[in-house]
């Protein structure tokens, strides 16, 4: 990633998730984190210290690419995911606005992925990340690095460009849910 070089450190929000517990999902029908998506990563993310996090994937059949491995545009979409729950942290609303990925080895079925991630900066609306996924522990072999520039962006990005009927129920859906929040994130 190329940062610009006003780029600084942003601080936790002091109302951010304590460190050890699950970041909730931002919408229950994302292909990440969603806990209503039938076949989606189901990714699992919990806040760490500072402006970091853990996550963990497992591979199933419906998310094979070639045979017996994990796609690597899925694999791809859990790293994405997992960055962006990085804005729970400081309280920024954002999507992506870059996204890079090295595959170091394959990701078989079955097995767990590992993601570490933490913010490297902010400049302006641009909020910088990276990523590692390591196989069936944080201290497995490396799988994946990933790094990514995401885009601050209010509500009104998703009801200007997302279809209607869904922002109206991911809007419902967060006020009705078990955790409170204060701010947007991706609806």
């Amino acid at each position: 990633m190329t940062a610009t070089a006003d780029v600084s450190m942003p601080l936790r929000h002091p109302d951010a998730p304590a460190p050890g517990t699950q970041i909730p999902s931002h919408y229950a029908f994302c292909f990440g984190c969603g806990v209503d998506h039938s076949t989606g990563l189901h990714l699992q993310v919990t806040a760490g210290e500072g402006l970091t996090l853990t996550a963990q994937f497992t591979v199933t059949e419906h998310h094979q690419g070639a045979p017996g491995l994990a796609h690597g545009g899925l694999l791809s979409a859990a790293f994405d995911e997992s960055m962006g729950a990085l804005n729970w942290l400081i309280h920024v609303p954002a999507v992506t606005g870059r996204l890079e990925i090295d595959f170091r080895r394959p990701v078989p079925v079955d097995r767990t992925l590992s993601i570490t991630a933490k913010v490297t900066g902010r400049s302006g609306r641009k909020v910088f990340a990276t990523a590692e996924g390591r196989l069936d522990s944080p201290d497995g072999p490396l799988a994946v690095t990933a790094a990514a520039t995401f885009i601050a962006v209010g509500l009104e990005h998703f009801r200007s460009h997302g279809r209607p009927e869904d922002v109206a129920k991911a809007v419902a859906n967060a006020k009705t849910r078990a955790v409170a929040r204060e701010f947007e994130v991706n609806p």
